[in-house]
This record gives structure tokens, C-alpha cells and sequence, in this order.
């Protein structure tokens, strides 16, 4: 129970990374808010949760992410009813494969509102009471592609590249205010995205990873617990790459 009556919220909880992450945190006894793009998919989420905990507390909300106003009141309502934010988990995003020149400015808006401005309002929604606390813990989820790139849908890599800076960048700032700020980069992973993706494609890419497997959501969903536990307590500006890669 290592996150024992710790107050998680979990930006795209839904399904996915997000939806193992919560699973997770109530494992090991958080109290965890989740957050989806509607609040059907939040209630949903929270439904099948709850059927496996039902002891736990899970609750789910459904904030507009790219709206600071829309995050700072959908926050403000949870932590009035469960307290301050422990532990932020900056999940939501979207992944982009558009090539370059058939790049339009709204296709790049889409990626950059949710991946970075979304990071951004969810953080520092969150901080203001772990500011005032003088403790808590954010994280956020990047991707292998923030250190490698990717040949196509350029906006994708460039909002890991962001996150990465805003983990790095606000680790220094918040860690005198006793705040921990990490992020994980998963590999490829089997989340819904990946089951449309041909065996034929998938195969030789399996191949190239070390361990012969894809990333599954629990092992992302380990990352963060260990980051948001008191094992963690010394760790912080930290990308940890959760890929099965082999690395100098």
C-alpha cells in the first residue's frame, strides 16, 4: 500500500496507460480522480474500477484540458471533496502521423492544446495546493519518440520534446517547494491505438526491442507507482524510458 490515502488525479484515465495507472494507484490505496474526454468515458471508467475496489474511492471528471478555467474548477471541485493533490499524472494526449507538408496550423494546434498546453493547465491547477502544502508529486507521460523522433506526424515527437522540458524545467524550480517532477517515456505499447496496427507492421519492430515484446499499460503503470511512492523520494527531472530498449 504505497500510496496509501494519497489523493491521485489521472489526466486520461479512461482506458489504456491511463486506465492501468489508476488500477494501479488503487491497488496500492490511493485515492484516485480520473479525468476523460467526456463524462461518459469518465463514468464508464469509473464504473469498471469500482467493480474491482469496491472499497476503494475512485471518482472521475471530465475537464476541458486545453482551458486553464475549465481545469482550475473541475480540480478545485475534487479537492474540496478529497484534499489536496498528492500526485498529478499528466496522461491525456494524442498521438499525430500526419506528413509535414500536409500539416495544417489546426492539425498542429490539435497536438500542441492537448499534449502541451494540457500538461501545462493540469500542472498548474494542481500545484497551487502542493505549493501552499509544501509537498507533491507530478508526472507526466512522454514517449520514446520525445528522444528518437519519428518519420512522420512531426507535432507528436515535439510535445514529448516539450513535456520532457517542462519535467526537466519545473523539477528545479518546484523542488525547493518540496515537489518531485518526473516523467516516463514508453515504447511501443498495447494500448487500442496499436490494435488497428497489421500483424505484418507490428512484427519487425517486435524484433527490433531487446525483450521480443511489446509494452503492455501495466508496465508503464509500474513506473509511475514506483515515481510516486517514497521509494522514489530522491528522484526528480528524471525521463525514465519504459521500452524494453538496451541503452550505452
Amino acid at each position: 500500500m504505497r500510496l496509501k490515502n494519497k489523493v491521485a488525479i489521472i489526466t486520461g484515465g479512461s482506458r489504456g496507460i491511463g486506465f492501468a495507472t489508476a488500477d494501479k494507484f488503487l491497488s496500492e490505496g490511493a485515492i484516485v480522480i480520473i479525468t476523460a474526454s467526456s463524462q461518459k468515458s469518465a463514468d464508464q471508467a469509473v464504473e469498471k474500477l469500482r467493480e474491482k475496489y469496491p472499497e476503494a474511492t475512485v471518482a472521475g471528471i471530465s475537464p476541458n484540458l486545453a482551458s486553464l478555467e475549465s481545469v482550475r474548477e473541475m480540480f478545485k471541485r475534487a479537492t474540496e471533496k478529497y484534499g489536496c493533490v498528492d500526485i498529478l499524472v499528466n496522461n491525456a494526449g494524442v498521438s499525430e502521423s500526419t506528413p509535414f507538408m500536409e500539416y495544417t496550423e489546426e492539425t498542429f494546434d490539435k497536438v500542441m492544446d492537448l499534449n502541451v498546453k494540457g500538461v501545462f493547465n493540469a500542472t498548474r491547477a494542481a500545484a497551487e495546493c502542493m505549493v501552499a502544502r509544501g509537498s507533491g508529486v507530478i508526472l507526466s507521460t512522454s514517449s520514446m519518440v520525445s528522444i528518437s523522433g519519428q518519420p512522420s506526424g512531426f507535432a507528436y515527437p515535439a510535445s514529448k520534446f516539450a513535456v520532457n522540458g517542462l519535467t526537466v524545467s519545473l523539477a528545479r524550480e518546484l523542488g525547493p517547494k518540496g515537489i518531485r517532477v518526473n516523467a516516463v517515456a514508453p515504447g511501443i505499447t498495447q494500448t487500442d491505438m496499436m490494435k488497428a496496427v497489421p500483424k505484418e507492421v507490428l512484427e519487425p519492430l517486435t524484433a527490433n526491442i531487446p525483450l521480443r515484446r511489446l509494452g503492455r499499460p501495466e508496465d508503464i503503470a509500474n513506473a509511475f507507482i514506483f515515481l510516486a511512492s517514497e521509494e522514489a523520494s530522491y528522484i526528480t527531472g528524471v525521463v525514465l524510458s519504459v521500452d524494453g530498449m538496451a541503452r550505452a
